[in-house]
C-alpha cells in the first residue's frame, strides 16, 4: 500500500503564488506516488484568526477551489474540512494532557510569530498549543511521511515527542514516527522582497484580475543598485529577475543577459513578466470559474472526502480511549 501523507492549509485569505510554488504543485506531483489527505484547517485558522472569524467559511470553499483548479485530484486525494471531523479535537486533548508545557513555549516558529504578528492577540492557551493540535491531525491519521519546509520540522520534531510519548507511556505501539519529507520548491518572496504573506500584503492572489496582477507587477521591488536605464543591473540582487525563473524560466537567460548590459529596463521587464504571469495563470482561472458554477459539487467533494477519513479517524480515537480507559457508552 502507498504510504499516507497528511497536510493542510489554514483558510484566512486567497491562496496566492506562495501557496502554488511552495506547497500545490507539490501536492500534486505527491498524490500519484502517495495516499494524500488534504485538510482545510479551520480550527488552526480560528486559532489567529478567532477575533475577526468572518469570512472564514467563504475561504474554505475558495481555497479547495484553487487547490482543484492547480491540478489535486478529488479522485487521487481525500480533501475534507478539519472541524467536520471531532476526532481531531478529542485527540487533540489527549495530547495537550502529556505534553510539557516547556516544549511549547521553547518552540522556535512560535517564538518568531509571537514577536512579528502585532496586529492581533495571539497571547492564548490555543495559539500555544497550535502544535498539538497539529500533531493531533498528522497522528489521527497514523500519517508516515509530512511534506514540510525547513520552518515547520520543529512542529513535526515535536508531533514525534508526543508520538513516543503516548507509545511509551501506555506501551503499545500506537503512534507512528512521521517522517519529513522536505518540500524541494523555489524560493519565492513577496513583491516588496520581504516574506510572502497575507499579512504583509504583498502577494499576487491566484484569483487575481489581469489588470491588478499587472498593477502590483510594477511596483515590484527591484535591483536597488540600478539607478538609471544605462547602468548595468544586477539580477541576482533582483526580485523581479527570480519570478521569472519560476513563471517564465525559458525567457529568464535573455532577461539576465539583457538586464546586466542595460538593455532593458525595469518598467519593460516589469511588463513583460506581468504578461507571463497572466498567462501562466490564465488556465487555473479558467478551471475556477468553471467550479464556482456549481458550488455544490464543491460541497460533495468536501463530504466525500469526510465520509473516507472519518473511517479512519474513529479507528483511531477508539484505540486510544481503549487504551486509556475512556468507554464510548458508559462505565
Amino acid at each position: 500500500m502507498k504510504k499516507r501523507i497528511l497536510s493542510g492549509m489554514r483558510p484566512t485569505g486567497r491562496l496566492h503564488l506562495g501557496h502554488l510554488v511552495g506547497a500545490l504543485e507539490n501536492w500534486v506531483r505527491l498524490q500519484d506516488q502517495y495516499q494524500c489527505y488534504f485538510m482545510v484547517a479551520d480550527w488552526h485558522a480560528l486559532m489567529s484568526e478567532y477575533e475577526k472569524p468572518q469570512g472564514i467559511s467563504e475561504y474554505i470553499i475558495d481555497n479547495v477551489v484553487d487547490w482543484i483548479a492547480c491540478g489535486v485530484d478529488p479522485q487521487k486525494a481525500r480533501i475534507f474540512v478539519q472541524s467536520q471531523v471531532k476526532e481531531h479535537l478529542e485527540l487533540y486533548m489527549f495530547f495537550s494532557m502529556i505534553i510539557p508545557l516547556g516544549l511549547l513555549e521553547r518552540c522556535p516558529t512560535y517564538k518568531e510569530q509571537m514577536r512579528e504578528i502585532t496586529n492581533r492577540d495571539l497571547s492564548t492557551y490555543g495559539f500555544l498549543g497550535y502544535p498539538v493540535l497539529q500533531a493531533a491531525d498528522i497522528l489521527l491519521y497514523k500519517a508516515e511521511v509530512v511534506p514540510v519546509g525547513e520552518d515547520q520540522l520543529p512542529h513535526l520534531e515535536l508531533t514525534r515527542q508526543i508520538s513516543r510519548k503516548f507509545n511509551n507511556l501506555y506501551h503499545q505501539e500506537v503512534f507512528p514516527d512521521p517522517k519529513a519529507l522536505l518540500t524541494n520548491t523555489q524560493r519565492l518572496l513577496g513583491l516588496d522582497g520581504r516574506k510572502m504573506s497575507k499579512s504583509y500584503n504583498n502577494f499576487i492572489a491566484l484569483s487575481e484580475e489581469p489588470q491588478e496582477i499587472r498593477k502590483k507587477v510594477q511596483n515590484m521591488f527591484t535591483d536597488p543598485a540600478r539607478v538609471k536605464l544605462t547602468d548595468p543591473g544586477h539580477p541576482d540582487k533582483c526580485n523581479v529577475h527570480s519570478y521569472y525563473g519560476v513563471f517564465a524560466a525559458e525567457r529568464k537567460p535573455q532577461i539576465n543577459t539583457l538586464c546586466r548590459q542595460a538593455k532593458i529596463g525595469c518598467t519593460e521587464c516589469k511588463k513583460d513578466l506581468a504578461s507571463r504571469i497572466v498567462s501562466f495563470l490564465a488556465p487555473i482561472q479558467e478551471k475556477r470559474r468553471e467550479l464556482l458554477r456549481n458550488k455544490n459539487d464543491i460541497l460533495q467533494i468536501l463530504a466525500q472526502g469526510r465520509s473516507e477519513v472519518l473511517r479512519v479517524a474513529q479507528e483511531t480515537i477508539a484505540q486510544v480511549k481503549d487504551i486509556v480507559g475512556i468507554k464510548e457508552h458508559g462505565i
